[in-house]
């Protein structure tokens, strides 16, 4: 190939790219979108419903209870289920990572375990109370709502089977397990 050859093919290439260039910015002149101000969409979510005290009514709770369900609780499928918790919490007693070790959780004070800091929200909600199956069922529901200000990223369990089961699993993850409610 001689180099007028060369020089053909080498501009009608740069003649398709300037083609190509020249399009998008005639095709932006014409249709122009503006930049919104205000990036991202807004997502409504409707929040749980609770009766005001003034009427008379104690707060409602978005979750059902699991206290009655704990003893038909699937010890099996709640270890495969703690698989979406294993990543931040481990069940090996004294070994932390992201979050605190979940051994013995059943029946321990709030905020407690060694060598782990906590947060503020979980420091002021902690004072005088323990990880009974109902704390563990409403933080397992929605972390952020039931502990404000925590640092716990987790959005929260929303069905029930798996949060019954994960907490029956997590009873057996200790030296001697808490007692079922009723026994």
């Amino acid at each position: 190939m001689d180099s007028f050859q060369f020089n053909k093919y080498v501009m009608a290439l740069l003649g398709v790219i300037f083609l190509i260039m020249s399009m998008g910015i005639m095709s932006e002149t014409f249709f122009h979108s503006a930049a919104p101000e205000k990036a991202g969409y807004i997502i409504e979510v409707a929040e749980a419903k609770t009766a005001k005290p003034e009427e008379g009514g104690a707060p409602v709770k978005a979750y059902e209870e699991i206290t009655a369900l704990l003893a038909s609780a699937d010890v099996d499928a709640g270890a495969k289920a703690f698989k979406k918790c294993a990543s931040c919490h481990s069940v090996e007693e004294g070994k932390k990572k992201v979050g605190p070790s979940l051994y013995g959780i059943v029946g321990r004070a709030i905020a407690s375990s060694e060598g782990f800091s906590y947060s503020g929200g979980m420091k002021t909600f902690a004072v005088g109370k323990t990880w009974t199956y109902e704390e563990l069922n409403g933080f397992i529901f929605k972390p952020r709502v039931h502990v404000k200000g925590t640092s716990m990223g987790f959005a929260g369990m929303k069905k029930t089977k798996d949060r019954t089961n994960i907490i029956g699993w997590l009873r057996t993850q200790a030296a001697t397990p808490v007692p079922l409610p009723g026994q």
